[in-house]
């Protein structure tokens, strides 16, 4: 698979709907600039193109080649500045950044006093927003006016901005504290992935409380305690406690129910928190709350006072529809699940330049895996082919070490073993290459490589031996995770008892329901 030539430009045309593009030739009329414009026809030009050409531009004698760069350059400026007065795009933040600037022309005209009233009304706005950076640059501006003493204020106003401009750097430093000890863990999570023995947790818990600021829960405001759960969530995701991944992603999410203003003017975050949150209960296998999490989910971003936009709607199509999978891997109910492939599909193409190819390979897992668990092995190989071709791609190694085991594991279930003995190899020089594997990966090579010796007869003994030793992994601290990108323990089963992966599974859900 090969990656298509992105250009900037050429992206921000092709994500316009059709009313912000009708947005933009309005705001360029209002410029009196007329149809032969070169910005307007190279806008129309490339608007028309279904992939990016820089030669077709010019072939159309716009602009010479020397002066295109520029060219695009001030489109690029034209396109935002239609899309930052577009109703659609003027949320609380961008009127107080707005007003913030209104205020900065009034004061070089030295217009003191309209400046003042206009700064405070934006830095009490910001405030109630938790938008306190920009409080903060608000307040300096304040200052600086204030101490030309041009205006006369009352005698304590000096104490007041002084005051507020320290409890405001306070709360600035620690939210940058708790925001840098976020992004670095996640750093980390990327780097090392999740922790896989006692060693790697005592050096990532050393890591976290070492650079966990101080901090009084009762002093925190909405950013700062957003950072701070971000903060623990993904400490605990790091040594796969996912109890308390499940504890700091429902404080997050119920931070936005609890300031519902706050949730209009961080849409992103709130869908993250709900991501977070599901895929929490999907590893402690809680199913009431996920199914309830997944509903209301769905229910709240489906509200006409949700905020709609390209970013939001592809985030939600990517969290529900990811979370929609898991419901029926939890359940067993594989079956049920095969219409969801269909709209993914769709959704994908929909939207394609808004989600990353990470998040397509894992969607194309989720859709081999729903096809393995009902037994049409030949179209679960189709789409874990589509991820192991992918040779541009860069996954988390856990995902791509088990798409290689399911597509080996889907071609000896679908009877395709005249070159299973390659496989074989080639799957186990793979693996082998990987650092730091699991110790259920590190069997699974075992049973893999002895594969090809084992006799037919001698099959079912095989799998209860398998199945006996992986069994002992199931609720191991570092361990168990293995087993829910492939349930190699449900597919050993069906091989033992002649069932369906599926029905399996499903029988157990149903089981542990009874016991609940």
């Amino acid at each position: 698979m090969t990656k298509e030539p992105k250009d900037n430009l050429f992206v921000l045309v092709k994500s316009l709907s059709k009313s912000e593009k009708r947005q933009f030739k309005l705001y360029v009329g209002r410029l009196g600039v007329n149809d032969d414009s070169k910005f307007l026809l190279l806008f129309n030009a490339m608007d028309k193109m279904t992939e990016y050409n820089e030669q077709v531009i010019l072939k159309k004698d716009i602009v010479k080649k020397q002066q295109l760069s520029n060219l695009k350059a001030h489109l690029y400026k034209q396109i935002l500045i239609s899309l930052r007065l577009n109703p659609l795009h003027q949320n609380i933040r961008v009127q107080i950044r707005e007003q913030l600037d209104f205020a900065t022309i009034l004061y070089h005209k030295g217009l003191y006093k309209q400046s003042l009233k206009i700064l405070d009304k934006a830095k009490n706005l910001a405030i109630n927003y938790e938008e306190k950076i920009i409080a903060y640059e608000i307040l300096e501006l304040e200052k600086i006016i204030e101490s030309q003493y041009i205006t006369r204020s009352i005698s304590n106003r000096a104490d007041e901005l002084t005051i507020q401009a320290k409890e405001l750097n306070s709360q600035n430093i620690l939210s940058s504290k708790l925001s840098n000890l976020s992004l670095q863990l996640y750093g980390l999570f990327l780097k090392t992935g999740y922790v896989k023995n006692d060693d790697e947790f005592l050096r990532v818990t050393k890591y976290f409380n070492h650079r966990l600021p101080k901090y009084d829960i009762k002093q925190l405001g909405f950013r700062e305690k957003l950072w701070l759960y971000q903060s623990y969530l993904w400490y605990s995701f790091l040594i796969q406690d996912f109890l308390a991944c499940y504890k700091y992603s429902r404080k997050w999410v119920d931070l936005f129910y609890a300031n519902p203003d706050l949730m209009k003017l961080n849409p992103v975050f709130f869908l993250r928190g709900n991501q977070y949150l599901l895929e929490a209960l999907f590893y402690i296998k809680h199913h009431g709350k996920f199914q309830q999490a997944l509903l209301e989910l769905e229910t709240i971003t489906k509200e006409a006072w949700f905020p709609k936009n390209d970013n939001v709607e592809s985030l939600t199509f990517l969290y529900v529809y990811s979370n929609k999978f898991n419901l029926h891997f939890m359940e067993g109910t594989f079956r049920e699940g095969l219409p969801l492939i269909d709209e993914v599909l769709a959704g994908i193409k929909l939207h394609k330049s808004r989600i990353d190819e990470h998040h397509v390979m894992v969607f194309y897992y989720k859709i081999a895996s729903l096809y393995f668990g009902i037994g049409e092995n030949k179209k679960c190989i189709e789409f874990v082919g589509k991820i192991i071709s992918n040779k541009s791609l860069s996954m988390r190694e856990d995902l791509l070490c088990f798409s290689r085991v399911l597509n080996l594991v889907a071609h000896y279930e679908a009877g395709l073993d005249y070159n299973l003995d390659i496989l074989i190899k080639s799957t186990y020089k793979f693996l082998i290459r990987m650092e730091d594997l699991y110790e259920v990966q590190k069997e699974m090579i075992k049973f893999l490589r002895s594969l090809g010796e084992i006799y037919p007869n001698e099959l079912r003994s095989e799998f209860v031996k398998l199945h006996n030793t992986l069994k002992i992994y199931e609720d191991h601290p570092y361990e168990s995770r293995a087993f829910l990108y492939l349930d190699i323990i449900s597919w050993l089963e069906s091989k033992i008892e002649n069932k369906s992966v599926d029905a399996i599974i499903r029988s157990k859900f149903q089981n542990k329901n009874l016991k609940n």
